[in-house]
């Protein structure tokens, strides 16, 4: 009998996994991430325990190991297939096995098996990794920690290699059987300014000038959302070069047995160029509508397409898509932006919801890149996506495929976004990426990507070496793509050789930015740095294992082997894993064999609350379905076909009861709550009337101001003298129209107020409307109108506010 007390998943079956601790150590901008799992058996047979479990699409792993009473044993790695068979043939002959391996589909997902835990026996298994932070809007280095695994969903007809589709078992946040510790170290050789989180944090600690600190995650964390970690710098982001000595125990001339440079590289533009904006370009968002987007994800992503159709630039071209199970378009192709089509786009964002079923976007980019690019108009990609999909490796090889057409920008929205997805379809297509978590705000960081598509183009980039002779350098990184003001870009470099002269090198980055060739330089020192360990060996050997991986994934079903044997001795060489190896450790040391047969235990990760995506496309024929469940009509789905039978009368029974505008909300109710089967028109008439109060409805909630004003600029950029520019003002019209001086047209008069109140009103949301208002500025200075410092002035005194001309930029 199944002893039911500890820890039980929602099967009620005890789960093995007791606790997990993570302890991070940053230094700079690189961080080893330490993880250890305990496990115990409480049942009376021998378990196998199976955990999934999201990781930075960008770790390195170098380290696994299991503690066994007093045995600990240290995993190797070896080629996946001989490494799943050593650990089954370990399981068959009664012996203890772990395996660790990265799915085949997407490299932010692992599988952790615990194979022959006895009755009463506990395990303890190290989990260790490198990941480099990544750079922030506001400066601040970015660690996620990803607690959250939502399932991801499978287009129709596809399918990983043998035995690569991973599991994945699944409960909401609330219901996580086993509890997380969390504390980090930083230390750096700037002082540290502060540290932030998007979940409680117990105070930060100090310690020796500032330099270094520690911080400790607040108990009772409730597995709702990923551990997020904002370091912050004095002085941060300056150009540094890290020289790590080579493995004594490894061969010289080999990546592990030469020392490794870390270049990182802030590269600064000229003021005058990126004071000015691309008027030109051809701009395509492309936003997730599956089910999992729904609520303020989807109102947040159209809030922002608002903002965005707003500051493109007259003369760009611009379509939007969206895609779910299938995908649409407003216009077949990209149109010009006018105001005839920016205000079809509008109509269109302002009725998209989350209705369009699963996450399908191989499809719509195939349709994107099919569309021949428009002549002097760089194609600037934007993908919006909860991230939720299983076949990462083929969407991020369709951008690489199609990087020299266009730059692709990308945000993961919500918990559990994969890192993998979102991070290498801005890195294969020479953009940036973006996440959106917790109470983040989408609109500040869509528009700082948006401002890089209009810089101009970094082109022609070249990276050259000046070295010590007898010291040659062997690139590891793959060429770098493109560079924005401010973004770190990482190269790593394997020196071989040794020089008795110099001991400095220089590296040149050069490039061609608006027509003008520019360099930067950064000069180091080749001598290795004392006790810095492997953590850049490591780093360097998983950047270049991720681009031969991609390079086999180039050449699938050609017949040389030779990259996918290079990536496995590289991985083996390097302790590194990689999508071809795995981690194995088989306990030889115990002379005991285990007895009885093995019950398998599948470890819940944390979810999202809500229903979990479907995993295959409807059946043709099928009902309309989103995330899983079959919807009727616009409104929210009944369970099952039965109580969509039941709830259909409903549809004619509404109009008597509720405006039409607030059906939607009724039937959202309604599927919640519990009615007879078969109750006819009447009775349900009755039954609403008596469940539902115009009172009780929800109240769309009042308009953002900010939004408010900018839903009302035209596309060349100026605003007209209104009562809906009035009320945005909070004015009436009257108000708004007296104090116009009389040699002053309409619309400049509106567009110096909706800028006065932008600049006295909206200056901590600038980074949103800071585009748009450029655009309006443009326009007043083409209209060469008089009295502007006047209408400066007679602006102020209607809005109270001190703004002066300059500030506004007219």
């Amino acid at each position: 009998m199944v002893n039911c007390c500890g820890l039980l998943n929602t099967n009620k079956e005890p789960v093995p996994l007791k606790s997990v601790e993570v302890e991070l150590e940053v230094r700079d901008h690189v961080t080893t991430v330490v993880s250890t799992l305990n496990y115990e058996n409480k049942e009376d047979k021998p378990l196998e325990a199976v955990f999934v479990f999201p990781l930075p699409g960008d770790a390195a792993v170098c380290h696994f190991s299991a503690k066994i009473g007093q045995t600990h044993i240290v995993a190797e790695v070896k080629e996946k297939k001989k490494a799943r068979e050593e650990y089954d043939d370990a399981l068959s002959s009664g012996q203890q096995a772990f395996l660790l391996e990265e799915s085949d589909q997407s490299p932010d997902i692992f599988s952790l098996s615990v194979g022959s835990l006895p009755p009463g026996e506990s395990a303890s298994i190290r989990l260790e990794y490198v990941t480099e932070l990544a750079v922030q809007a506001d400066e601040g280095l970015r660690f996620c920690l990803p607690a959250v695994l939502n399932p991801r969903y499978q287009p129709q007809g596809s399918g990983g290699s043998e035995g690569g589709n991973v599991q994945v078992t699944s409960v909401p946040a609330s219901l996580v059987p086993y509890s997380l510790s969390f504390s980090a170290r930083v230390s750096s050789p700037r002082p540290v300014s502060k540290v932030e989180s998007s979940c409680p944090l117990d105070p930060l600690q100090y310690h020796t000038e500032q330099t270094q600190a520690t911080v400790k995650l607040a108990a009772g964390h409730k597995f709702d959302r990923d551990v997020e970690l904002l370091i912050y710098y004095k002085d941060a982001h300056q150009p540094t070069a890290v020289v790590e000595a080579g493995q004594a125990s490894s061969q010289p001339g080999t990546l592990m047995g030469d020392p490794v440079v870390m270049l990182s590289l802030y590269p600064e533009f000229p003021p005058a160029v990126m004071s000015s904006v691309a008027l030109c370009g051809e701009f395509v968002f492309l936003l997730d509508r599956s089910g999992s987007m729904s609520g303020a994800r989807i109102k947040s992503a159209t809030d922002t397409l608002l903002l965005l159709l707003k500051s493109i630039p007259l003369g760009c071209y611009f379509n939007i898509c969206s895609f779910g199970s299938s995908y649409e378009h407003i216009f077949p192709k990209s149109v010009e932006y006018n105001q005839k089509t920016m205000d079809e786009a509008l109509k269109n964002v302002e009725e998209m919801k989350a209705d369009l079923g699963g996450t399908e976007i191989l499809k719509p980019l195939k349709h994107i890149y099919s569309q021949p690019c428009i002549p002097n108009q760089p194609r600037q990609l934007f993908v919006f996506t909860d991230g939720e999909v299983g076949n990462t490796k083929d969407v991020i090889n369709l951008v690489k495929h199609n990087s020299g057409s266009h730059r692709c920008f990308s945000f993961g929205i919500g918990e559990g976004a994969s890192s993998a997805l979102i991070n290498g379809l801005a890195k294969e297509g020479g953009g940036h990426a973006q996440f959106i978590t917790g109470t983040d705000r989408m609109q500040p960081k869509v528009m700082q990507s948006l401002r890089f598509a209009l810089q101009p183009a970094v082109v022609d980039i070249s990276v050259t070496w000046d070295l010590p002779k007898g010291v040659s350098v062997t690139a590891l990184s793959p060429p770098i793509t493109a560079l924005f003001q401010g973004q770190r870009s990482l190269v790593y470099a394997q020196l071989t050789g040794q020089s008795s002269e110099a001991s400095e090198g220089c590296v040149t980055v050069k490039y061609s930015l608006a027509g003008h060739p520019s360099q930067n330089q950064l000069h180091f020192s080749v001598k290795p740095a004392v006790d810095t360990g492997l953590t850049v060996h490591r780093l360097a050997a998983r950047t270049l294992i991720r681009s031969l991986e991609m390079e086999e994934r180039e050449r699938k079903g050609e017949e040389d082997g030779g990259v996918k044997k290079k990536v496995v001795e590289l991985s083996v060489q390097s302790g590194v894993s990689s999508a071809f190896t795995a981690f194995i450790a088989v306990n030889k040391d115990n002379s005991e064999v285990i007895q009885g047969p093995l019950v398998r235990r599948n470890v819940p990760t944390p979810r999202k609350m809500g229903r979990s995506k479907r995993q295959r496309g409807p059946m043709s024929g099928a009902a309309p379905v989103m995330d899983g469940w079959p919807y009727l009509g616009n409104f929210r789905p009944a369970a099952t076909a039965s109580d969509a039978a039941v709830f259909a009368p409903l549809l004619g029974c509404l109009p008597r009861l509720v405006p039409m505008s607030r059906a939607a909300p009724v039937m959202n109710r309604l599927m919640s709550c519990r009615m007879p089967m078969g109750c006819s028109a009447p009775v349900m008439d009755m039954w609403l009337g008596s469940s539902f109060s115009e009172s009780r409805l929800p109240q769309q909630p009042p308009r953002d101001p900010l939004l408010q004003l900018v839903s009302l600029q035209k596309a060349s950029g100026c605003w007209v003298l209104d009562p809906a520019l009035a009320a945005a003002l909070g004015k009436t019209s009257e108000e708004v129209e007296k104090p116009k001086p009389a040699s002053v047209n309409q619309e400049v008069w509106a567009t110096i107020l909706a800028l006065i109140w932008l600049h006295g009103f909206q200056m901590d949301a600038q980074e949103e409307w800071e585009l748009l208002a450029m655009k309006a500025v443009s326009w007043l200075r083409a209209q060469k109108a008089s009295c502007v410092t006047e209408c400066v002035e007679a602006g102020n005194a209607l809005l109270v506010c001190n703004v002066q001309k300059d500030a506004l930029g007219i």
